[in-house]
């Protein structure tokens, strides 16, 4: 068994400086950690996001990589064309050892990403807008780099879940007209804790 401090401090983070300094610690246990867990929600967002796009060269950015498991999850829906932002130095050096990615590179999602706006037809956050990881203003810089027709695949956990801000900024961008929601399912998140989260498939407009 290991040991469960990470898992069990990480959705207690005050700022970004302290998600950066918590995920690289993590970094060498966290994919033992998240598979003894069951982590399942990057494969149902790859999943989702073949349903819909259906072009497997089209390029994706995985936002918050980690240490790829989301990119392992995407190849395996057939995906060539993936790239990868995180905020940890540490998580990025683990993802680009896996040889799935085409660029890597650093990413705060607290601040606009060094993206030119249209360069992805999809993106994906897989885990990532959270309470302590990124605010639900993600939802929106993320939507404004996408160009229209491309898809946001992202997760929210029961954490977020639990903070109006978060599913509210959703029902937001879809009644606002910027996005169609294609997708929302309840399922697995992390089963060795009792977590659940909702992925969304949006749709800008």
């Amino acid at each position: 068994m290991t040991d469960k401090t990470f898992l069990d401090n990480a959705y207690d983070l005050p700022d970004a400086k302290a998600t950066q300094s918590f995920y690289d610690d993590w970094a060498e246990s966290y994919d033992a950690e998240i598979a003894e867990n069951g982590y399942a929600t990057p494969t149902r967002c790859a999943e989702a996001l073949a349903r819909h796009l259906t072009d497997p060269g089209a390029p994706v950015l995985d936002i918050g990589c980690g240490t790829g498991l989301s990119g392992v999850a995407l190849k395996m829906q057939g995906f060539t064309q993936i790239d990868g932002t995180d905020l940890s130095s540490e998580m990025l050096e683990r993802a680009g050892e896996r040889f799935i990615y085409r660029n890597l590179f650093a990413g705060d999602m607290n601040r606009p990403l060094p993206v030119p706006d249209g360069l992805y037809t999809a993106a994906t956050a897989v885990g990532v807008i959270n309470p302590g990881h990124a605010p639900p203003e993600t939802i929106d810089g993320v939507l404004d780099m996408l160009p229209t027709g491309g898809y946001l695949v992202f997760s929210l956990n029961d954490h977020a879940l639990a903070e109006p801000a978060f599913p509210a900024k959703v029902d937001e961008v879809v009644t606002s007209g910027r996005a169609a929601c294609l997708e929302r399912e309840h399922g697995e998140h992390l089963p060795g804790i009792g977590l659940k989260s909702t992925v969304f498939v949006l749709q800008k407009s």
